[in-house]
C-alpha cells in the first residue's frame, strides 16, 4: 500500500469539499486512531489484520486531507503504554511499522514530488534498532519537503514529551546557555517533539472513547475535539467532513480563546522583562531597556534551539550510519549505566 494515495472523488464529495473550503479549514489535524482491535474481532480476523487495515485507512485520510487543504497531520501510531500489550501483538506492530517504513523509503521520489515531510514524535530509543534506523532515514530523506507534513507519534506519551522538554531546558540553564528567566511557555513549546505547526486545530478520536489518552496534552489546549463512535478502519471521508464542519462551528470561540491566551502570555513576558530590567537599572527603566531585554532573551533561546536541532540531526545521521549490531550493543551499554 502506497503512502501517497491518489483517489478519484465522487461528484458529491467534490461538492462537499468546495462547500467546506468556503469556511475555515483546519491547518493541522491530529488523530487518535482507535478501534483497530475491535474491528478485527468484529470481522473475526487476527488482531494484526485490524492494525494493517488501520494503516491503510491512514493513507486514505492523508489523501482526503490534501484535497481539503489540511497541511499537517499528526497520528497517534503507538503509545509507550502499548508496550504493555501482549508480546505477540507488540512484535506484530513492530513488524508492521518496519514494513511501512520500508515502503516509505522506496517512495522517496514520490514523497518529494508531493512535498511530503515525515517526522516521528516520541522516544524512538524505545523502538527496535532497525525501526530506529528506518525512522531516521525517513526523517532525513524528507526533511526538506515542505508542502505536506506527516507526524507519526511512536513510543510517545504527552507526559514523557513534556518531561523531556523540561529536562532539556533545565540542562540549558545548568550549562549557562539559558538564564532561568528564559524558561517560558514559548521556550517549553519549542522543545516539544516535532517542529513547525505543533498545535492541532482539530483533534479527532474514533471508536467512541471520550479521552485523549496522553496525546498532545499541551498542544491541544485550544484545539477543537471531535469524538465519533465509528471504528478507525470504518472511518470515511464523510466522517472527516463532519469533523471539519463541527470545527467550523466552533472556530470563532476557539480562536478568541487562543487570542486571549496569547495576549496573557505576552503580558506575563512583559512583566517578567520589567522585573529583570528593574534589577539591572533600578527605577529608570526605559522602552529601550525592555526591547533589549526581550531581544537578548530571544537570541539566547534561538541559539539554544539551533544547537538542539544540530544535536538531533547528528544523532539521526549516526543512527543511519551505525551498523545494527553495533547499535544494539550501544543500547545495551546505555541500559547498564
Amino acid at each position: 500500500m502506497t503512502w501517497v494515495v491518489e483517489q478519484r472523488r465522487t461528484w458529491a464529495e467534490w461538492v462537499a469539499l468546495r462547500v467546506l473550503r468556503v469556511g475555515p479549514v483546519p491547518t493541522h489535524l491530529a488523530i487518535i486512531m482507535d478501534g483497530n482491535r475491535r474491528y478485527a474481532r468484529r470481522e473475526q480476523r487476527e488482531t494484526l489484520a485490524g492494525h494493517t487495515q488501520g494503516f491503510h485507512k491512514l493513507t486514505e485520510v492523508l489523501s482526503w486531507c490534501r484535497d481539503l487543504g489540511v497541511t499537517h497531520v499528526t497520528a497517534y501510531a503507538f503509545s509507550i503504554e502499548n508496550f504493555k500489550r501482549s508480546k505477540s501483538e507488540v512484535n506484530g506492530l513492530m513488524e508492521l511499522a518496519a514494513e511501512k517504513f520500508s515502503k516509505l523509503l522506496e517512495e522517496q521520489d514520490k514523497l518529494a514530488e508531493h512535498g511530503v515531510c515525515i517526522n516521528v514524535l516520541g522516544d524512538i530509543s524505545l523502538l527496535p534498532s532497525h525501526i530506529q534506523q528506518m525512522a531516521a532515514r525517513a526523517i532525513l530523506a524528507t526533511r526538506h519537503n515542505n508542502h505536506f507534513f506527516i507526524n507519526l507519534a511512536m513510543a510517545y506519551t504527552a507526559r514523557e514529551e513534556i518531561t523531556s522538554a523540561v529536562h532539556e531546558l533545565a540542562q540549558g540553564v545548568a550549562e549557562g546557555s539559558l538564564q532561568p528567566s528564559d524558561v517560558t511557555e514559548e521556550a517549553l513549546e519549542a522543545c516539544l517533539y516535532g517542529k513547525g505547526n505543533r498545535e492541532p486545530d482539530l483533534l479527532v478520536r474514533t471508536s467512541g472513547e471520550h479521552r485523549l489518552s496522553d496525546f498532545l496534552l499541551w498542544q491541544s489546549a485550544y484545539s477543537c475535539l471531535f469524538f465519533t463512535h465509528v471504528l478507525w478502519p470504518d472511518f470515511s471521508i464523510w466522517h472527516l467532513f463532519g469533523a471539519v464542519f463541527f470545527y467550523q462551528r466552533q472556530y470563532h470561540t476557539l480562536a478568541a480563546a487562543k487570542r486571549e491566551a496569547l495576549a496573557q502570555r505576552c503580558r506575563t513576558l512583559e512583566e517578567r522583562d520589567m522585573e529583570q530590567c528593574r534589577h539591572q537599572h533600578g527605577d529608570k527603566v526605559t522602552q529601550e531597556h525592555l526591547v533589549a531585554q526581550g531581544a537578548a532573551r530571544a537570541a539566547r533561546l534561538q541559539a539554544f534551539l539551533d544547537h538542539r536541532e544540530q544535536k538531533l540531526l547528528t544523532h539521526l545521521y549516526k543512527l543511519v550510519s551505525l551498523p545494527l549490531g553495533e547499535q544494539e550493543g550501544k543500547e545495551r551499554e546505555m541500559q547498564l549505566i
